[in-house]
């Protein structure tokens, strides 16, 4: 995509599905030995992959991406950022920042796939990104989520499909005390909220915003 002044001014005047709960996020956050922060990673790229990984359109998106990640829980990281989730054994979401290639990265997916069987779709209006971090984000975590999130069992560099405050989220943990949770935008505004209220126990006690 090129970065006219039309094309910046468009940009300029996105709103993300969390916006209207920043200051929240800011105020709600703590730091220290025990402090947890969150916020959203707004208008990333998110491009839904459908394709057999070994066959040659899966190659050539191999190529695009630079790999496809090959079993459960895996993700695949690449040039520029992009990062590819496992869904399914022939069922990816490519990742990458908002600096305005979305269109390029799309079309390069498509021109791979050619007319092999197999979907290319973007996604990225369909979720946002929220990221959660810290000390204690793992905590936070765990007192909704059913799945074992102990550094033994998920492990950084780990996505998996789960549930959290019973909101369907894939669940990336992309550092050691670093997790990306991508819920469909229509339930941004209740994950955000019930994630706040996860972390109040451990706001410090000089953060007048929680008292």
């Amino acid at each position: 995509m090129v970065n006219t002044a039309e094309n910046t001014q468009v940009r300029a005047l996105r709103r993300s599905p969390a916006a209207h709960l920043w200051e929240d996020f800011t105020r709600g956050s703590v730091e220290g030995s025990h402090g947890v922060a969150l916020h959203e990673v707004p208008f990333q790229t998110m491009v839904g992959i459908r394709v057999d990984p070994l066959s040659e359109a899966g190659v050539r998106i191999a190529a695009v991406t630079g790999g496809l990640p090959v079993r459960c829980g895996e993700v695949a990281a690449g040039p520029d950022g992009v990062s590819v989730l496992w869904l399914s054994p022939d069922e990816f979401l490519a990742v990458a920042p908002d600096d305005g290639g979305r269109a390029d990265l799309v079309e390069a997916l498509t021109a791979a796939l050619g007319a092999d069987a197999g979907q290319v779709v973007d996604l990225s209006s369909n979720r946002t990104t929220f990221e959660l971090s810290g000390p204690s984000a793992r905590e936070v975590l765990e007192k909704s989520c059913a799945a074992d999130l102990h550094p033994r069992a998920f492990a950084a560099g780990t996505a998996i499909t789960t549930e959290v405050g019973k909101i369907p989220v894939l669940l990336w943990k992309s550092g050691p005390d670093t997790f990306r949770l991508f819920p469909r935008a229509s339930f941004a505004d209740y994950l955000g909220r019930w994630l706040l209220d996860g972390m109040r126990e451990f706001a410090a006690a000089g953060n007048p915003a929680w008292h």
